[in-house]
C-alpha cells in the first residue's frame, strides 16, 4: 500500500476513535449529571445516635450507647463521650458543595473500594457514608450515601475519623494548681508542705510554702513549688501501659505501695457561680520493681567492691504513673520520673545561701582576713544609697556576688578548715533583724556555708572568691 494510502487510513481510524470517544463523552455527560450544591444531605443531632462504627485500612472501632458510650469490644474501656460526641457534631448539618447523579461508575471516585466507611445508627435507621478519593482539584473528598449519587463535601470526615482506639480513651486530667493549700508526699518522701501568707518563719517575703518539721516551719522556694506543681500539670498523661488495671497488673507496675504518693489540696473560683471550689488530687508514681531491686543490687555491689555506682544519667529507667484510683496506668518518661521524685526538702528549698531581698538589707559587717569593714546605707528599698565611710558606692558588683552564692550540695557537716569571709546581714524585718553567714574553706572546689550558726552547704569557691574581690574592690578603692 502506498504511503498516502496508509495515511488516508490512519486518518480514519483517528476520526472514528474521536468520534467514539465524544460519543461516550457526550453519552456520560447525559448519564452523569454535575452540578453545585448548597444541600445538606445528612441532619443528625448527635444524641440520636445509639451506635456508632467505622473501617479504614487495619482499624475497625465500633462503640453503643447504654446510657453512657462502651467500646464494643471490650465495655470496661474509658470511652472520651466529649471527643466521640465531637466527632458527630460534622453530621448535625452535613453539607455538600457537588453533586453527581445518576452514577454507574463509582471506581472513578474511588467509590468501588471505598478508604473509609462510617455508620450510624439511630432508634429508626442506619446511616452509611463511604468515603472515596480526595479531589486535588477541588480539595474536597467524593462520599456516598448509598442513594446512587456521588458528592463532594465540604468537611472531609476522614481528617475527623483518622484515630485508633488509644485516642479514644478518656485520660485522667491534670488539673491547672490556682491556690494550693497543702501537699503531702508519702514513700520515698514522708512530709507536710503548708500554704501560709505573711509567715514570721521567714524573712524573705515571698515565701508563702514551708515544710512542717516537728515544731518548726521551714521555707519553701516558692518558684521551686510552683515548678514541681506545673510538672504534674504538664506530664501530659496518655501513653497507658493498660486502662483496666488488675490487682496484678498494680503489682507490675508498682502501684499497690507505690514509691512516691503527692497529695495536692487545692482550690479555685468557678466562674459562673463565683463560689471556691476545693479538690484532692492524687498522684501516684513508681519505678519498675524489678529495676529497683537491680539498680539496689548494684549499689550493694559498688558498695562493697569500694567503686563508684553506675551514672544515674546512663541507667535505664521505667516508670508509671496513676491518677487515685483509676485504672489506667501509665507509663512515664525517664526525665519526668525524675522531676517527679525530686521533692525532698533539700529539692524544694531556697538554693540560694541569703534569700533576703536585696532591697531589705540595710547594713553589711563584713569580716576578712582579720579585718571589718561596714557597708552602710542611706534611704529605703530600691532607693537606698549604699556607702562605704563617706564614700557612695557602686554596689552591683557585691550585689551580684553575693545572690550568686547558691548550695552544690546540702550538708550539716562542721566546719574544719579556715574561714574565708564572714558578713552580718542587717534586715528590715522584725522577726529576722540579721542573719550572719560564714564561708569555710572546705577543699580545693567548694566552701561549706554556716547561717546563724548551722551548716547549710557546700557551694562552689570560685563564688566565694567573687564575693572576696568584690569586696576588696570597695575597701581598697
Amino acid at each position: 500500500m502506498k504511503r498516502s494510502k496508509k495515511l488516508v487510513v490512519l486518518l480514519g481510524v483517528l476520526g472514528a476513535a474521536c468520534a467514539a470517544t465524544f460519543g461516550v463523552t457526550k453519552y456520560e455527560e447525559e448519564k452523569e449529571q454535575i452540578k453545585n450544591s448548597d444541600e445538606i444531605i445528612l441532619e443528625l443531632a448527635g444524641d440520636q445516635v445509639t451506635a456508632l462504627s467505622w473501617e479504614y485500612g487495619t482499624e475497625y472501632l465500633a462503640f453503643h450507647k447504654d446510657e453512657a458510650w462502651l467500646y464494643d469490644e471490650d465495655e470496661a474501656f474509658p470511652v472520651n463521650e466529649e471527643k466521640l460526641m465531637d466527632m458527630l457534631k460534622m453530621f448535625e448539618s452535613f453539607g455538600v458543595s457537588f453533586i453527581i447523579e445518576e452514577v454507574e461508575d463509582f471506581a472513578q471516585y474511588g467509590l468501588d473500594d471505598p478508604m473509609c466507611t462510617i455508620t450510624l445508627t439511630t432508634a429508626e435507621q442506619t446511616y452509611t457514608l463511604q468515603l472515596g478519593d480526595f479531589s486535588t482539584m477541588d480539595s474536597e473528598r467524593y462520599v456516598s450515601l448509598g442513594d446512587g449519587n456521588v458528592y463532594l463535601v465540604k468537611e472531609d470526615p476522614f481528617e475527623t475519623f483518622e484515630v485508633t482506639i488509644s485516642d479514644m480513651i478518656d485520660h485522667d486530667e491534670l488539673p491547672d494548681f490556682d491556690q494550693v493549700n497543702e501537699i503531702r508526699f508519702a514513700g520515698a518522701e514522708e512530709s507536710q508542705i503548708v500554704y501560709e501568707e505573711d509567715s514570721a518563719d521567714t524573712y524573705c517575703e515571698e515565701d508563702v510554702y514551708f515544710v512542717k518539721k516537728e515544731e518548726e516551719n521551714l521555707p519553701l522556694d516558692t518558684a521551686a513549688v510552683k515548678q514541681y506543681l506545673r510538672t504534674i500539670t504538664n506530664l501530659g498523661l496518655e501513653d497507658y501501659v493498660t486502662y483496666n488495671a488488675t490487682e496484678e497488673e498494680l503489682e507490675t507496675y508498682g502501684m499497690v505501695e507505690p514509691e512516691l504518693s503527692v497529695t495536692v489540696q487545692h482550690s479555685w473560683e468557678d466562674g459562673e457561680t463565683e463560689q471556691v471550689m476545693e479538690e484532692t488530687f492524687v498522684l501516684h508514681v513508681s519505678r519498675d520493681p524489678e529495676e529497683i531491686v537491680e539498680a539496689e543490687k548494684a549499689a550493694e555491689t559498688a558498695d562493697a567492691e569500694g567503686v563508684a555506682a553506675d551514672d544515674e544519667d546512663d541507667e535505664k529507667i521505667t516508670a508509671y504513673a496513676r491518677v487515685g484510683e483509676s485504672q489506667i496506668v501509665y507509663q512515664l518518661a525517664s526525665g519526668q520520673y525524675e522531676k517527679l521524685m525530686a521533692a525532698s526538702y533539700h529539692d524544694l528549698r531556697h538554693q540560694e545561701v541569703l534569700s533576703a531581698s536585696f532591697a531589705d538589707i540595710n547594713q553589711i559587717d563584713i569580716s576578712l582576713e582579720g579585718a571589718d569593714y561596714t557597708i552602710m546605707t542611706d534611704g529605703e528599698a530600691d532607693e537606698r544609697v549604699y556607702l562605704y565611710g563617706e564614700e557612695k558606692l557602686e554596689i552591683a558588683e557585691f550585689k551580684d556576688a553575693l545572690e550568686a552564692l547558691t548550695a552544690d550540695s546540702f550538708t550539716d557537716e562542721e566546719p574544719a578548715e579556715k574561714e574565708e569571709i564572714s558578713l552580718v546581714v542587717h534586715l528590715d524585718h522584725e522577726n529576722f533583724p540579721e542573719v550572719h553567714i560564714e564561708l569555710y574553706r572546705y577543699d580545693g572546689s567548694f566552701c561549706l556555708a554556716v547561717v546563724d550558726g548551722e551548716p547549710v552547704s557546700l557551694i562552689e569557691r570560685d563564688q566565694v572568691v567573687d564575693l572576696i574581690e568584690a569586696v576588696n574592690s570597695i575597701v581598697l578603692g
